[in-house]
Parts: structure tokens; C-alpha cells; sequence
């Protein structure tokens, strides 16, 4: 109880130093490296909790890129996509959107996955209130603890609301209104299997059938512990047939680094540090805040692995993906066999 406290007292100091520190000192060398020390702190220290707050078109240039991936795909071919952790839904309908609006010749097999049944069933209606949220409101997870009706859970959260990134043009090609409500449109619903699943299942393969072309792992390992996520990921990659694309933020980035260089992935080098940096809504967490996220830094040996949040599965080591040809980066290796000998 006294650790708790001491722990506590500690991050509230760390965080009103650092709220009172000059941007010109942030951003200086020994700035960036102080931050990174309060960032360890907090990762360590701080208590995790679950958390359901999305958003539609949170991250347009994973949005391009995914339809980057399937440009070259003979016409009319089938495409097998996991989302795990797909909590409302708002990810899943944003991506199949990106896709069928890019390839509406695809067939594309989504499988939909989270470990809270009310939360798939919430997803799977596709029905989302356009009310905005008040500082006031419960939040989702409340309400999903709580083992209430589905009808009952909130679509945004406080202060977070489910459309703000959404264009007037976008919303009337994503939904039909009906009232105060936004419905997914039927053609973004078909090819969708909605299904509880723990993604740190090692038999979750025999739910999904077969090795998928794209797993999607965004936004929910950064609530466990590192162990924890470390072997979630683990697990993870083995879903993903040789070949084919792991798509993961919203993780500790000590952890992705670690696993994917231990794993053998192959960095997407295109559109790297624009997916990075593609989410508004973690800019501002870091690095106070454990779900806070790291700057794109460039003087890191390592910011090639470390800033990748593609990988491909299954692919020669001494490969670094481009998506435009130029696909071979021996640098990487030997950087990598530096750190991994200090």
C-alpha cells in the first residue's frame, strides 16, 4: 500500500516537471533524453486498464497503406484479413472502407475478434450514436464490466468522440443517418465474421481457419504488461502466413522492437514515420502517460526496427521493405548485430 502511494506520488512530481518544462529544453538532447527516462518510469509504474475509445479514420496513412498492400492483387481475389482487439468496430468498417474503395473487386474474408462479448456485439451491429460526448459521460468499459444490454454501451467516450476525424463526404459514403444515429452501409458490412477470441490463444489459429495475409494488432498491447505483450505478439506473428503483413501500434515500443528483431520481421519502410505519427490522439500522453507515444527520432540506430509499425512475416532478414522496389537495406543487419552485442 505504501509502495502504491510512494509510485503514485512519485509520477505526480515527474509530471508536473514536466509540464513546467520549457519546449526549447524538451526538445534539446538532454530533454529527449529525460523524457525518455520518465517514459521508463512510467511504463513501469504506472496501472494499466483496458480501454474501448476509438475512432473512425483514426489513422489515414495505415488506411493508404492497406491499400497499397492489395493494389497488385489479381482481380476479383480473395483477402484474408484479422483484426484482433476490433472493440466497436470503428477500425474494422474504416479499413474495409479504405479497401473496397480502392479494390471494390476484392473479396475480402474479415475476421473480427476481441475477447469481450459485448463489445463484438456492439461492433457487429454497426449502429453508432452521433451524439457528442460530455466530460461527465461513463465511459465504455464501465459499462462492459458491468455486464450491461449492448444497446446501453456508449459509442464515444468522454472527450472522445467516435467522428472527429471524419469529412462530411466520408460520413455519407460510410453511413446511412437515420435520426441521431450513423449505420454502417450494407456493402461495408459483407465479408465481415464477428467472433470472441483472446489473441493470446496459442489454439486461436484453429478459429481463424488458416494463416492470414494481414493481421491488424493495433491499439491493445500497450494495456498488458511487456512480458505479457511480449508473448500476445509472439503468438500473434504465428498468424500471419509467410509473406504476408502484421500491422501493430499502440504497443511499448521497447517490446515490438525486441520481438520483431527476434522474430526475424522485415520493417515496411514506406510511409513509416507518417503511420507513426498518423494518430493525433497519442501525441500528447508521452511521456507521462504509459499509452503516450515516442517521437519519431531519427538518431537512433535502431529508429529503422524501432519506428516500423508493418512488418512482413516470413521474409529473408536482410531485407527492408519499401513497396517500391528498392527493397534491399544491408545497413539494417549490421545495425542490428551492433545493438544486439552491446
Amino acid at each position: 500500500m505504501w509502495s502504491s502511494k510512494l509510485s503514485d506520488f512519485y509520477l505526480k512530481q515527474v509530471r508536473r516537471i514536466w509540464r513546467h518544462t520549457p519546449n526549447s529544453v524538451r526538445m534539446s538532447w538532454a530533454g529527449r533524453a529525460y523524457a525518455r527516462y520518465v517514459d521508463k518510469v512510467v511504463r513501469r509504474s504506472s496501472d494499466r486498464t483496458q480501454s474501448f475509445t476509438t475512432f473512425f479514420l483514426r489513422n489515414r496513412p495505415e488506411l493508404e497503406l492497406l491499400q497499397t498492400l492489395t493494389r497488385d492483387k489479381p482481380k476479383g481475389a480473395e483477402l484474408k484479413i484479422t483484426v484482433l482487439a476490433c472493440s466497436k468496430g470503428a477500425e474494422v468498417y474504416s479499413m474495409v472502407w479504405a479497401i473496397r474503395s480502392a479494390r471494390p473487386d476484392l473479396q475480402i474474408s474479415l475476421q473480427a475478434i476481441d475477447i469481450s462479448p459485448a463489445i463484438v456485439e456492439f461492433a457487429k451491429r454497426g449502429v453508432y450514436s452521433l451524439r457528442k460526448p460530455q466530460s461527465t459521460d461513463v465511459s465504455s468499459d464501465t459499462y462492459v464490466r458491468s455486464d450491461c444490454d449492448v444497446e446501453a454501451i456508449p459509442s464515444s467516450d468522454p472527450n472522445h468522440w467516435l467522428f472527429k476525424y471524419v469529412s462530411d463526404e466520408e460520413m455519407e459514403a460510410i453511413f446511412d443517418i437515420r435520426g441521431d444515429q450513423a449505420v454502417v452501409k450494407p456493402w461495408l458490412r459483407e465479408g465481415i465474421h464477428w467472433f470472441c477470441g483472446d489473441a493470446n490463444d496459442p489454439n486461436l489459429m484453429i478459429q481463424l481457419g488458416e494463416p492470414q495475409e494481414i493481421v491488424v494488432a493495433n491499439r491493445f498491447l500497450c494495456h498488458m504488461r511487456p512480458q505479457d505483450a511480449m508473448n500476445c505478439l509472439r503468438n500473434i506473428g504465428h498468424l500471419v502466413a509467410p509473406g504476408g503483413y502484421l500491422f501493430v501500434t499502440g504497443i511499448d515500443l521497447d517490446v515490438r522492437t525486441a520481438v520483431a528483431r527476434e522474430q526475424g520481421w522485415i520493417p515496411v519502410a514506406r510511409q513509416m514515420r507518417e503511420i507513426h505519427d498518423g494518430d493525433e490522439s497519442l501525441h500528447s500522453g508521452w511521456p507521462t502517460q504509459w499509452w503516450g507515444l515516442e517521437p519519431f527520432d531519427e538518431t537512433r540506430r535502431d529508429w529503422q526496427m524501432r519506428y516500423a509499425s508493418v512488418f512482413q512475416i516470413g521474409m529473408p532478414r536482410n531485407r527492408f521493405l519499401s513497396i517500391d522496389g528498392s527493397n534491399q537495406v544491408p545497413e539494417l543487419v549490421s545495425a542490428d548485430r551492433e545493438i544486439q552485442q552491446r
